[in-house]
C-alpha cells in the first residue's frame, strides 16, 4: 500500500475518532436535552463519516475495486441521523422538558 494512501487513511481515522470523542464529551457535559442533541448527532455524522471514508479507501485499494458497502452505510447514516435528532427534539418539546437557563429562548435581542 502506498505511503500517501496510508497517510490519508490515518488522517480520516484520527479525525473521525477525535470528532466522536468530542461528541461523547458534549453528551456528558451539556446541561439539557436540547443542547445534548447537537453533540452526538454532529459527531456521529462527521466522525463516523470520516471513519467510513477511511474504510472505503482501505478496502477499495485492498480489493482493487470500489467498495460499495461503506458508501451505503454512510448514505444511510447521513439520511437517518438528522431525522432521528429532529424526532427526539420534537418528543422533548411534546413532553415539555425543561430547558437550562443557558439555552436561549426566542430571537436574539436587537
Amino acid at each position: 500500500m502506498p505511503l500517501l494512501l496510508e497517510l490519508i487513511i490515518t488522517f480520516f481515522l484520527v479525525t473521525g475518532a477525535i470528532v466522536a470523542l468530542i461528541g461523547s464529551i458534549g453528551l456528558a457535559r451539556l446541561k439539557d436535552v436540547y443542547m445534548r442533541l447537537h453533540g452526538p448527532t454532529k459527531a456521529s455524522t462527521l466522525g463516523v463519516g470520516c471513519i467510513l471514508v477511511a474504510s472505503l479507501l482501505y478496502f477499495s485499494f485492498l480489493k482493487g475495486g470500489l467498495s460499495v458497502h461503506e458508501a451505503l452505510v454512510a448514505l444511510f447514516l447521513f439520511v437517518t441521523a438528522p431525522v432521528s435528532a429532529h424526532m427526539m427534539a420534537k418528543a422533548a418539546l411534546h413532553r415539555k422538558l425543561k430547558c437550562s437557563p443557558r439555552t436561549r429562548k426566542g430571537p436574539p435581542d436587537q
